[in-house]
C-alpha cells in the first residue's frame, strides 16, 4: 500500500509538473526556453512535458469556428466526395451573381496563399467565376507561377474570345507565369477539321502542357450552356444537346460531359472538342473547381464523382443540397 502510495503521488507530482509547463508556454505565452530557465531544466524536458500535456489531455485543442463559415458542411463535403479540401461560402440569397461574387473572393485567396513555385496553372477560361476569381487576386511577391495555360479552345465571337484571352493573361500577370494561349475553337465543326487545327505547332506546344499542370482551375457547367457560351458561339445545336441528354449528361468540365453517377458521358461531340480530356486533368497534381448555384447542384454532383476534383469552393446553398 506504501508503495502504490508513493508512486501515485509521483505521478500526481509529475502531472502538476506538466500542467505547470503547460500553463506557462499555452497561457503565459512564455517561450520553451524562458520556461526551462525559470524551472532550470533542460529545454529538452520542457519539450517532453509539453508533448506528455496533449498525451495526458492536459491539454486539449478546441476549434471554434469564426462566423460565416460553414465547418460542417465543409467536413460532410470531403468525407462524401473524397475532397481534399472544401471550401464553402457565406452568401446572402441563392442566386447565381451573388454566388459567383463570393466563390470568386475566396478562391482568389486560396490561391494566394497556396500558389508553390514554378506551377504550371491550367485554367478553364469559358468560366464566369474564375473570372470573378481573377478579378480579386492581388499581384503576388512570392511564388512565381512557370506557366499560365488555357485548357479548353475559345475562338467564337470575337468580344468573347477577347474575355477568355484577357482572363489568361491577367492571371498570368498576377502571379508572373508565362501565358500559353489556345487560339483555336473550343468545338470544331468536325473531327477532320479539329485535325487540321492539332497540326499547328503553336496549339501542340500549349496542349503538350495539359499532362504537365500542377494546378488546374475549372469550372463546373450544366449541360444547357451558360450565358458566356451561349455568347460564344462555342455551343452544340438543339439536336446534339438532345444526343447529351439522351446518353444521361448532367453536366461538364471544360466541355467533357459526364452524367449523375461520375462516369464520362461518349458521344462523337467528344471528338470535335479542343481542350483538356478528364484523363489529362486527372494527372494534374490539384484540380480545384469553383461552381455553385441551384441549377448546377445536379452537375456538381456528379462532377465530384468524377474522382478528379480535389478542392471545391462553392456555396452554403449548393453545399447543404449536395450533402443533404
Amino acid at each position: 500500500i506504501i508503495h502504490l502510495r508513493e508512486a501515485l503521488m509521483g505521478r500526481i507530482n509529475e502531472l502538476r509538473l506538466i500542467a505547470r509547463v503547460a500553463q506557462m508556454y499555452h497561457v503565459e505565452g512564455k517561450r520553451q526556453a524562458e520556461i526551462a530557465e525559470t524551472l532550470r531544466m533542460s529545454q529538452a524536458t520542457v519539450s517532453r512535458m509539453l508533448k506528455r500535456a496533449g498525451q495526458e489531455a492536459i491539454v486539449r485543442t478546441t476549434i471554434i469556428p469564426p462566423a460565416g463559415t460553414f465547418d460542417e458542411l465543409e467536413t460532410a463535403l470531403r468525407n462524401r466526395y473524397g475532397l481534399t479540401e472544401a471550401i464553402v461560402i457565406d452568401c446572402s440569397e441563392d442566386r447565381d451573381g451573388a454566388i459567383m461574387a463570393r466563390i470568386g473572393e475566396a478562391a482568389a485567396h486560396f490561391l494566394e496563399v497556396t500558389l508553390q513555385q514554378d506551377e504550371i496553372i491550367g485554367v478553364s477560361s469559358w468560366s464566369q467565376t474564375i473570372l470573378r476569381m481573377v478579378d480579386n487576386i492581388h499581384p503576388l511577391r512570392g511564388a512565381k507561377a512557370k506557366y499560365v495555360v488555357q485548357i479548353l479552345g475559345g475562338m467564337g465571337d470575337a468580344s468573347v474570345q477577347t474575355h477568355a484571352t484577357e482572363l489568361i493573361g491577367r492571371l498570368a500577370k498576377l502571379t508572373g507565369g508565362e501565358p500559353r494561349l489556345l487560339l483555336v475553337q473550343g468545338i470544331t465543326s468536325s473531327r477532320e477539321a479539329k485535325l487540321v487545327l492539332l497540326s499547328d505547332p503553336v496549339v501542340r506546344g500549349t496542349m503538350d502542357l495539359f499532362g504537365r499542370l500542377t494546378l488546374a482551375i475549372v469550372g463546373i457547367g450544366a449541360v444547357e450552356p451558360s450565358e458566356l457560351l451561349a455568347r460564344s458561339g462555342n455551343v452544340f445545336s438543339r439536336q446534339e444537346m438532345a444526343m447529351l441528354h439522351e446518353a444521361g449528361a448532367v453536366g461538364e468540365i471544360s466541355y467533357r460531359f459526364f452524367d449523375r453517377n461520375g462516369q464520362q458521358v461518349e458521344t462523337p461531340l467528344n471528338d470535335r472538342v479542343i481542350g483538356i480530356s478528364l484523363d489529362d486533368l486527372r494527372k494534374a497534381d490539384r484540380v480545384m473547381a469553383l461552381a455553385g448555384g441551384a441549377s448546377k447542384t445536379e452537375a456538381i454532383a456528379g462532377a465530384l464523382r468524377l474522382g478528379v476534383i480535389d478542392v471545391l469552393v462553392t456555396d452554403k446553398f449548393t453545399a447543404a443540397r449536395l450533402t443533404a
